[in-house]
């Protein structure tokens, strides 16, 4: 009896450990994996941040897919991003009607977004908002006294890599 017994802990010992390396392997596979937010998009077509003016030409706006990497993101519930701009500035991407939102630890991380970019006035009161969301000290965002003409991106679908 006491052999049955020792050979089912053994057994179990040895098919547990097993699963563990197997859920290890999983688990670096799986975070190789994209992530998908919003409306599924691919990758396909996807031009660079430095293409977009030309793409755009005279356009004030047009539907677009564009890789980049994400500069920060929304630290209240992940509710905008910016990817970094080759200008040094960043672009401020929304999500079609907050209809999903992104993880707030995505900074780094290369994105495809697909949307409609468009030439914008962001007010004063916007810029503030964002200044606020990105922890900004209060001096800062005090100093904010003029509107800001610059592209902005409403997207319908990422791809978080």
């Amino acid at each position: 009896m006491k052999q049955i017994i020792i050979a089912s802990i053994l057994f179990f010992v040895l098919f547990s450990c097993g699963n563990n390396t197997k859920t290890q392997n999983k688990q670096v596979a799986d975070s190789s994996i994209s992530m998908f937010f919003g409306e599924k998009i691919n990758e396909e077509g996807a031009i660079s941040m430095s293409e977009i003016a030309s793409k755009m030409g005279t356009n004030t706006e047009m539907k677009l897919k564009i890789k980049g990497e994400v500069d920060n993101v929304c630290q209240k519930k992940g509710c905008w991003m910016n990817i970094k701009n080759p200008t040094g500035e960043s672009m401020n991407v929304s999500f079609k009607d907050y209809g999903f939102f992104m993880p707030m630890d995505c900074a780094g991380k290369t994105a495809i977004i697909e949307g409609v970019a468009s030439l914008e006035e962001t007010s004063i009161e916007r810029l503030k908002e964002l200044a606020r969301d990105e922890k900004q000290p209060k001096e800062i965002v005090d100093a904010i006294t003029k509107t800001k003409r610059e592209l902005v991106f409403e997207a319908f679908g990422v791809i978080l890599k």
